[in-house]
């Protein structure tokens, strides 16, 4: 038994060196091997990986995309001089994890701490340069992009890559938002109100221009009716003197006729006349041999 324990303390010992020389890497991880406290070798592939016991060590390093969420609105100035207090955030993650252990010793709070002075001094240089319907809707994306470009500029200098920068909300301080509604209200009423008497006008421009239209409409139609109610009664003219012309004594029979219908159509009327005048004509008896 006693020469047995030499080579089990063999075995364990092996299997604790075994043991300490592997380590495993996440795929949401960076890992990198440090040999008496120099950087030996950077991995980003996922799996299981070597290192040699007792001298070297593994330190992790987060490759998600993080936020930046800060507490509190920051308060800027735009060209007319006006504050405002903005709420932002920053989407940001490692892309150069060797330069990120350089430059900030690896420490996220570090980091953060410098992406937002340089997110805020880029906030505060754009909004400098813009008016306050820039920054609500105007040139929002515009500012938000040269903000994101030129922090991760600097970013990248620490091994940083600055994904997106977004603007949630841009609003006045209270003391002042009364004041400037009432202004903005006000312009947007003598707006409308402008835009209510322009519309009337082109209404009423619209409704002359129609009326003007429907009278010219109507004068040709009425001078076309004419002009073919005439052309209609030359005609009628026509046949009529070709007809009664074959047979003048009838033409003048059915013209007495029809003055006989006028004349007697109300039983009310009376009438004064000589019973011998030509209009009682046809009511006279027929003589003997006569048609």
């Amino acid at each position: 038994m006693e020469r047995m324990f030499p080579v089990i303390i063999a075995i364990v010992a092996g299997l604790l060196l075994a043991a300490g020389s592997l380590f495993t890497v996440d795929q949401r991880q960076f890992a990198m091997v440090f040999q008496f406290g120099e950087v030996v070798s950077v991995i980003k592939q996922p799996g299981i990986h070597f290192k040699i016991p007792l001298m070297q060590n593994v330190r992790y390093f987060d490759q998600r995309i993080q936020t930046i969420d800060p507490e509190a609105p920051e308060l800027f100035n735009t060209r007319e001089k006006k504050n405002v207090l903005v709420d932002s955030f920053v989407k940001w993650r490692v892309i150069d994890v060797e330069r990120f252990y350089k430059s900030v010793g690896g420490n996220d709070t570090v980091a953060v701490q410098r992406l937002r002075q340089t997110i805020n001094d880029g906030l505060r240089a754009e909004f400098g340069q813009k008016t306050v319907a820039d920054v609500i809707s105007g040139k929002r994306d515009e500012v938000m992009e040269v903000v994101r470009k030129r922090a991760d500029g600097e970013a990248q200098k620490i091994g940083v890559a600055i994904l997106d920068v977004r603007l949630k909300r841009v609003d006045f301080p209270e003391k002042i938002s009364d004041s400037v509604f009432e202004r903005m209200n006000s312009e947007r009423r003598t707006v409308a109100n402008q835009l209510r008497s322009e519309g009337s006008a082109e209404a009423e421009r619209i409704r002359a221009d129609a009326d003007r239209q429907r009278e010219v409409i109507l004068a040709e139609a009425y001078k076309k009716a004419q002009q073919l109610k005439g052309e209609g009664d030359a005609k009628a003219a026509v046949i009529y003197a070709q007809a009664y012309g074959k047979n003048p004594e009838f033409y003048a029979f059915w013209r007495s006729m029809e003055a006989y219908k006028q004349t007697f159509r109300n039983k009310s009327d009376v009438m004064v006349l000589d019973p011998s005048s030509d209009f009682f004509k046809y009511f006279k008896r027929a003589q003997p041999g006569s048609r």
